[in-house]
């Protein structure tokens, strides 16, 4: 799948399906979230991947109930580093650059897991 229908056909999945998910694939997932852009290339996130479902579930219950978070094959959580940008880039980047970064990084995650 090419770069533009990927964009255009990604959508936000609330039902799985219950298929098992190798290491490889969650693997390159998050691989492309490290591939994405950020301010001053300061890579300021971190990724967790969650695949317990007794963590999912408790996940689930402080995320408003949301099942699809308990009914996925795996979560990644993204974290952010405020202080980092911040002290690079001050208060903007705190607020705002580490903000646009992990935002870049889910992105490109989302659009990972769509193509594979």
């Amino acid at each position: 799948m090419d770069a533009m229908e990927c964009i255009a056909t990604r959508r936000s999945i609330r039902r799985f399906l219950n298929v098992h998910v190798d290491h490889e694939t969650i693997m390159a997932v998050v691989e492309a979230g490290s591939l994405a852009p950020s301010s001053g290339n300061l890579q300021d996130w971190k990724f967790i991947v969650v695949d317990k479902k007794e963590l999912m579930k408790e996940m689930c219950e402080h995320s408003l109930g949301q099942e699809c978070i308990y009914n996925a094959a795996f979560l990644i959580v993204v974290c952010a580093d405020p202080e980092t940008a911040e002290l690079n880039y001050g208060l903007r980047g705190e607020r705002l650059y580490t903000v646009q970064n992990s935002a870049a990084a889910a992105e490109n995650m989302l659009l990972a897991a769509h193509a594979l």
